[in-house]
């Protein structure tokens, strides 16, 4: 029995925390230990909180809120075909900053290039609607990163971030998704921490939200500096997270506790 520090400073008990680790036979979704209720709620497009933010991100796609911005749909046509696949291969080099790139800063680069715009704050509903209906355009297929050699020292990088103990609590995110994954932390099941389901809708934030937001409250939970949204760091332990997860299917938006 350990004495961690909950929410708000709370100390809860984490008993019988064993070395359990991801299972051997590949990646496990979180919705895989979710109770069948939310699993239903994520699988049924009318049930599905995140599918609002897909509404509105069709709609920003073909006719963007400013009248003299051009619309995604202009140079990208349909998403159905043209977006399919393209968020499973996230994050990606980038030629121009010679660094990775998430897909929220590609679509945010892209509209600053076309369409002339200053970049969405970070979780703006503009933002997370148009990733979240890029995203939506790649569910059902497999997480493939890519194998780009100019991205190895960044993936590099994002493993050591991900294995490095941080924060007043000195844990490292393997500690808990890597060897304590599937034990139980408070009544709740620890998952292997996989990103196929980003942007997702969480019951606790009772909102959608991306992955770069989930890091950061993870980061404050072990009494930590988060990273500045958007910054280097961050973008390389998504892309070690994305290798990590090869394999399983993208969810977006998914439906988590």
């Amino acid at each position: 029995m350990r004495r961690l520090l909950g929410r708000a400073g709370v100390v809860v008990l984490a008993v019988g925390l064993g070395s359990a680790a991801p299972a051997a036979d590949g990646p496990r979704s979180g919705a895989a230990d979710m109770s069948t209720e939310l699993q239903a709620m994520q699988r049924d497009d009318s049930a599905n909180p995140g599918m609002l933010w897909v509404a509105d991100g069709e709609a920003l796609w073909r006719r963007p809120a400013g009248s003299r911005q051009r619309a995604c749909a202009s140079c990208h046509g349909d998403a159905t075909t043209s977006m399919r696949g393209v968020a499973a291969r996230y994050p990606a080099y980038d030629a121009a900053s010679r660094r990775p790139i998430d897909l929220r800063g590609r679509i945010e680069a892209c509209r600053t290039r076309a369409q002339g715009q200053a970049p969405s704050k970070p979780e703006s509903a503009e933002a997370l609607a148009l990733e979240a209906y890029v995203a939506h355009q790649s569910r059902g297929l497999p997480l493939a990163p890519p194998t780009d050699a100019r991205l190895a020292p960044a993936r590099a990088r994002g493993e050591a971030l991900f294995r490095q103990r941080i924060g007043q609590l000195d844990l490292s995110c393997a500690q808990c998704h890597d060897q304590h994954a599937g034990s139980r932390l408070g009544g709740s099941r620890i998952p292997e921490g996989h990103p196929n389901g980003y942007p997702l809708y969480r019951l606790e934030w009772q909102s959608l939200g991306s992955l770069q937001r989930r890091l950061r409250n993870c980061m404050t939970g072990v009494r930590a500096e988060p990273h500045d949204w958007g910054a280097p760091a961050l973008i390389d332990l998504e892309l070690y997270l994305a290798q990590r997860a090869r394999g399983l299917k993208v969810e977006a938006p998914a439906v988590r506790p």
